[in-house]
């Protein structure tokens, strides 16, 4: 059988283990630290980062049993961010417990828990489930009809298949709008999702919309101004809640801003753009790069101008923001009349944004604005009490403090290792950013990397990470496995999981997709009403429903810690608990060796309660066998049970 891990020490920023949600300067906080009775530690440390240097607090004994130890130590809260590691003796020698796990060698302090003084997301994002809409593939109104098509949009049919790459895949116009997201709430409550996250909407040149040529209104082709006030009103009349998608990095080559520049490099908006000739650095070198990196043609004219600024990823029609402007940052995010403020407010009311390419925003060259920035976004959006989501692709260890944003798109702690799991062997597929095939990995590497990169941000922003499966910038799930059982169990493990669980527009259907412009299909709503065809398959949405339900029926799944019990190859368990509630969850890609876990997880005369098993994938058998708690080796496999409860 494989090995557990509930013999190890744990702690994690979860109310079992730390006394309070939301801390202040000053303040004096109790954490505590779980050790099995067989550990055999001789002493317990709290070292804790204070004005940059380490305060070892000794570690008090509260609590015994017949299974484990419980130490408590009061940990002063003195600098806006505070680290710590728990030290563990064992005679003449230690062991660091660290947000990565233990080791039993000296590590860097960049996996250390953290804490912050800095507000979470808002309340209502404990139990959120967050849904992706595309508008332009999602639903069309009967007003969509009425509407000539943009004069840079290819028509296409409701039910034709994306363009994967090219210019086809840039203007390939669906006519989804606005009015028909809000015709369509039926569905999404059925669901069993409260949070819409709406890609851009502002008017543009492309499908996407990330190239706005003005952020004063709403593109008339998804109903203007008029069709957002009235879906954000049916959004609330449920409530739901609404969120948007801003460019905080570039704006579109045709956006009114760029233009004024382009008339008069002198004007204030020329001070919004970077030009060649001002560039700290070589200008004609950075375009080369860009280009050779994504294999482009070198442009130096666009359109009959001279093609000197910068922009994102050298693709002339995204032109790069300057955020040295304090004029650029009062227009964009700060306060209630900039753009970001704007659809804060009546007759609009959003609960917030999506930021894109967050981790690029107000950083080029030697220039960092990128912080300052997000502190005034975040500012903007706490007036309205709403959430704030940066995408970020890579490594957010120093990006997210929560002064800034709430909340980040996984990609690296939760996508990018999930898919590496579940995998079909011998994939073509590409992740987003890298032009190399997903590579099938063994859960042992998979659970490293979540804990490496979950690890390294502090609980309170752990716990609201925005997780999905795929998004409209990537492959889809059910392409990505090529087998509804992994399907499943990708989706428990999402529904699962510590944060904001998020699904993208068609994946509780099984959509398809290869890259990220393929799988921006529409939703064919003529199958989903007649209860299922070749582009909707009736059972996964069932699966979803049902872990969405699961989920928002448990506080150990929407607000508990994370416990690590297996991790085997094929295989893993975990915990999810509260004080009131311990939930474990079991995820087999293949069959497995099983494993015997500690019988005493279970509750004093008490028996496992199975909550979800999986249909599509089997589910694994639980039983109590003396003081054993014995998982079976079924795989592909889904098993979620309640063992304990106030």
């Amino acid at each position: 059988m494989a090995p557990h891990l509930l013999d190890l020490p744990h702690h994690d920023g979860s109310g079992l283990y730390v006394s309070d949600r939301e801390f202040t300067l000053g303040e004096v906080v109790t954490v505590r630290l779980r050790v099995p009775r067989t550990f055999g530690e001789t002493g317990v440390l709290l070292r804790v980062s204070r004005d940059g240097d380490p305060l070892k607090l000794p570690a008090r004994l509260v609590r015994e049993d017949d299974g484990e130890r419980w130490y408590a130590v009061d940990m002063p809260v003195d600098n806006p961010v505070v680290s710590y590691r728990w030290l563990l003796r064992r005679g003449r020698d230690y062991l660091w417990l660290t947000n990565r796990g233990l080791f039993d060698r000296d590590v860097s302090d960049v996996g250390d828990f953290r804490m912050t003084v800095f507000a979470g997301a808002p309340e209502w994002a404990r139990d959120a489930i967050g849904y992706q809409i595309f508008p332009d593939r999602f639903a069309r109104s009967a007003g969509a009809d009425t509407r000539p098509a943009p004069e840079w949009a290819v028509p296409a049919g409701w039910d034709d298949e994306p363009a994967p790459e090219g210019d086809a895949a840039v203007r390939q116009f669906f006519g989804g709008d606005l009015d028909g997201i809000a015709a369509k709430l039926d569905h999404l409550q059925s669901l069993g999702v409260n949070l819409l996250y709406l890609t851009p909407f502002f008017p543009s040149r492309s499908a996407h919309r990330y190239d706005a040529s003005t952020f004063g209104h709403v593109d008339p082709a998804l109903g203007g101004d008029e069709a957002l006030a009235r879906l954000a009103q049916a959004v609330h009349e449920r409530g739901m809640h609404l969120i948007g998608d801003l460019t905080t990095n570039h704006t579109g080559d045709r956006h009114e801003w760029f233009r004024a520049a382009l008339a008069d490099r002198d004007s204030v908006e020329g001070g919004f753009y970077y030009w060649a000739q001002d560039a700290p650095i070589d200008f004609a070198r950075w375009q080369r790069s860009q280009a050779d990196q994504w294999g482009a043609a070198v442009e130096t004219v666009v359109d009959g101008l001279p093609f000197d600024y910068v922009s994102w990823l050298g693709v002339a029609s995204l032109p790069k923001l300057n955020w040295g402007s304090a004029e650029l940052q009062a227009r964009m995010v700060t306060g209630p009349d900039s753009v970001m403020g704007r659809y804060l407010r009546e007759p609009f009311g959003m609960d917030g944004w999506r930021i894109d390419v967050a981790h690029m925003t107000g950083r080029y060259a030697a220039d960092d604005y990128y912080a300052e920035v997000a502190r005034a976004a975040r500012a903007t959006v706490d007036a309205v009490d709403g959430l704030l989501v940066g995408e970020h692709f890579y490594d957010l260890y120093n990006d997210q403090l929560g002064d800034g944003w709430q909340s980040v798109m996984n990609y690296q702690g939760f996508i990018k290792p999930l898919w590496s799991w579940l995998t079909r062997p011998d994939t073509d597929l590409r992740f987003a950013d890298l032009p190399l095939p997903i590579p099938r990995r063994p859960a042992p590497a998979v659970v490293a990397t979540m804990r490496d990169f979950d690890g390294s941000v502090p609980w309170s922003l752990h716990s609201r990470q925005w997780n999905m499966l795929g998004s409209h910038d990537t492959a889809r799930i059910a392409t990505i496995t090529g087998d509804p059982r992994l399907v499943e169990v990708g989706a428990a493990w999402l529904f699962t999981y510590p944060g904001i669980p998020a699904v993208f527009a068609g994946d509780e259907g099984g959509a398809l997709g290869t890259n990220g412009e393929h799988s921006r299909s529409s939703m064919p709503w003529d199958q989903i009403a007649a209860g299922g065809g070749d582009r909707w398959d009736a059972a996964t949405f069932e699966r979803y429903r049902s872990l969405i339900a699961l989920r928002r029926g448990s506080a150990a799944l929407t607000d508990g810690g994370l416990r690590w019990a297996v991790v085997a190859a094929d295989a893993i368990a975990y915990l999810r608990e509260t004080a009131d509630e311990r939930v474990l969850v079991v995820l087999a890609r293949a069959p497995w060796e099983g494993a015997a876990l500690p019988g005493r997880l279970v509750g004093a005369g008490e028996r496992p309660e199975l909550l979800y098993g999986g249909s599509a994938a089997g589910t694994p058998e639980l039983r109590l066998d003396g003081d054993r708690l014995l998982v079976s080796g079924d795989g592909p496999a889904v098993g979620v049970w309640r063992l304990t409860r106030a």
